[in-house]
């Protein structure tokens, strides 16, 4: 079966004096979703957006969404976002004191339910929810801030997570978040990533248009889907191997 990686837009490195025409070129570019981290101040040291900005946001571009919810228990903003049934919600298990009721109510309200951890956390908090979960979004920098350096071990921990997913069978997509440059692209693709989100190390970039950026990216996925990593490579077969 042939991947599809998608690249996922982080709207708080937008530029936000541009942010309509960079908005215009997501969407005539074909961008998968739109990711809208939203911080407390609490779990991280820093505060981004709110409701009524990702509401209008959402009322003039045609693209799925993808809400990281960087904050402390947050199921308390579930009633205060507009969600649509095809969205993603992904909450920190770092933040929810019950994360499997948590996961289910996300479930309930028609949407993709998703859990991220920060660098330090390891896989094995998600082993007996991971069941009910569609997404998992590791973050390769701690959380709160664009533009830092990826923590080098991430790469080891995506490969543990796609093989994890893998070996339960499950249909479950793989996000990773942070630092996704030129640089990192191909290794997150061959370790197992299956979306990508793209802030200002890769997409929201001052050197570069919105579009050669968009190219640049994609040209780095495909390099990843044509040089994975050789114990996928054994798992796969005639036709489902990617060339």
């Amino acid at each position: 079966m042939n991947r599809h990686v998608e690249i996922s837009a982080s709207i708080m490195c937008i530029n936000w004096l541009n942010a309509g025409e960079q908005l215009r070129v997501l969407e005539s570019q074909g961008i998968d979703a739109l990711h809208w981290d939203i911080i407390d101040g609490q779990f991280a040291a820093d505060f981004t957006m709110g409701t009524s900005i990702i509401n209008r946001f959402r009322e003039v571009v045609n693209i799925k969404s993808e809400y990281h919810l960087m904050v402390e228990e947050p199921s308390a903003l579930f009633q205060t976002l507009q969600f649509s049934p095809e969205d993603v919600i992904v909450i920190h298990q770092e933040c929810c004191r019950n994360l499997h009721r948590d996961l289910v109510s996300i479930r309930r309200a028609g949407c993709r339910a998703g859990v991220a951890i920060c660098p330090g956390t390891p896989l094995e908090t998600l082993e007996y929810v991971i069941e009910d979960v569609d997404f998992i979004l590791l973050l390769t920098v701690n959380p709160g801030f664009a533009g830092q350096r990826m923590i080098p071990q991430i790469f080891r921990k995506i490969e543990k997570c796609r093989q994890m997913i893998d070996r339960l069978g499950l249909s479950i997509t793989l996000q990773i978040d942070g630092n996704v440059s030129p640089k990192n692209i191909c290794k997150m693709v061959e370790c197992g990533g299956d979306s990508l989100v793209g802030g200002s190390s890769g997409l929201f970039r001052k050197d570069i248009s919105l579009e050669s950026a968009i190219d640049i990216m994609r040209m780095e996925i495909n390099k990843g889907l044509g040089t994975l990593i050789p114990d996928m490579k054994a798992s796969l077969t005639g036709a489902d191997q990617v060339t």
